[in-house]
């Protein structure tokens, strides 16, 4: 398939048909090429740039009321990826849509709030989910898509590196208002159900959801947090949350034989800018905190031991659930796309290549565990 920049990735796996000459993936094991064993899946979490493609790609949905085209083929004697195309024997072309069929996507531009609302079918009202990622910047909603079509309105909110927010792109220019807007915009939604709505948090996203969920005037019904710290990972620049330029202090940068930047140990509990720390002790709200083990941009396992023995500590223990995979990494996202082991940071003012973490197969494992997890944890806390 091709990515929506052009850029081809694939995945192969060798099979041995069986007597009628059927092979069934979800039966039948691989034995070789981007993955082996039985894996219903494989070909798209296994897919990879291909051989001379560019530097540091990582495959994300931009558009998602378009569907990626992914092109399967069933080749004769097909060893390697960087052979000749082999006799092609049969193919099909299939369509994966992040939106269901009357899915609604709404562009927010209210009360200074720059976001992405998707609806699903039907008048509602709906349980609601604020949607916020990471660092990396701009509008991502195909998780949000992903929630309207299993029956949740959701709210994807820029906050970073979008060209309609205050500048410099480079830092966090709003502040808890903003994000307080969001929570009121969703839950003032007359298709929204006021009192049921979560936070689900990536990153940098995690120190913003517990920041608004610890905040006067915010009360949401649950929590997720994947991979992200307690406190912020740059310096603030006022009390309201905004920061300083996140290229500012690079003390804690790490840096491998490549060249290639892991910020893990920018967010060890330890590091953290003390008074943009948290009060995980005032949470109310149900917490699932989703740890990848081979997380190489956060430190997730410090700050996952931290949230829980604060809320021992606060006799709150009943509030927190933690989901860890060994082997995933920093971006465990929705299930059935490929993890990016690193890929490009920054090309201005020097091109950047991060490490993120994950090996394909345990990621791929953690990714489809842990998408079921939070629809379960959502359905018990947003709709029961």
């Amino acid at each position: 398939m091709h990515s929506e920049d052009g850029d081809l990735w694939e995945a192969f796996a060798h099979y041995n048909a069986d007597a009628d000459g059927t092979v069934n993936l979800t039966r039948d094991h691989s034995v070789g090429g981007s993955y082996s064993g039985c894996e219903a899946m494989g070909l798209f979490w296994g897919l990879q740039p291909a051989p001379g493609a560019r530097e540091g790609l990582r495959l994300r949905k931009k558009n998602v009321e378009t569907p990626y085209v992914v092109h399967v083929s069933l080749l004769e004697g097909h060893v390697s990826p960087s052979e000749e195309q082999s006799n092609e024997l049969a193919a099909v072309t299939t369509e994966r849509w992040y939106m269901a069929p009357g899915v609604r996507r709404i562009e927010i531009r209210k009360d200074g709030v720059i976001g992405t609302l998707f609806l699903p079918p039907g008048t509602g009202p709906f349980p609601g989910m604020l949607d916020l990622w990471g660092m990396g910047g701009g509008l991502v909603e195909y998780r949000s898509a992903l929630f309207a079509s299993r029956g949740y309105a959701s709210l994807s909110v820029a906050y970073i590196g979008h060209k309609e927010l205050p500048g410099p792109q480079n830092k966090i220019n709003v502040g808890d208002s903003y994000f307080k807007s969001a929570f009121h915009l969703l839950q003032d939604h007359h298709q929204v159900c006021a009192d049921r709505i979560g936070i689900i948090g990536l990153s940098f996203g995690v120190y913003l959801t517990l920041r608004l969920a610890t905040n006067i005037g915010v009360k949401p019904s649950c929590l997720i947090c994947v991979n992200g710290p307690v406190g912020s990972t740059i310096k603030l620049s006022d009390d309201d949350g905004r920061t300083e330029n996140f290229e500012g202090d690079q003390k804690y940068w790490m840096y491998d034989d490549q060249g290639h930047v892991s910020f893990r140990a920018v967010s060890l509990p330890a590091n953290l800018s003390p008074e943009s720390k948290v009060k995980i002790e005032n949470l109310t709200c149900p917490l699932m905190y989703i740890v990848g083990e081979d997380d190489l941009s956060s430190s997730s396992i410090e700050n996952a031991d931290l949230i829980e023995e604060t809320l021992r500590a606060a006799g709150k223990s009943q509030l927190f659930t933690r989901l860890s995979y060994p082997g995933a990494g920093h971006l465990i996202e929705p299930p059935y796309s490929p993890n990016s082991r690193s890929s490009l940071w920054s090309v201005k003012p020097k091109k950047l290549i991060t490490l993120w973490g994950g090996h394909l197969a345990p990621h791929a494992a953690a990714q489809e565990d842990a998408w079921k997890k939070i629809l379960d944890f959502m359905e018990n806390n947003l709709r029961r």
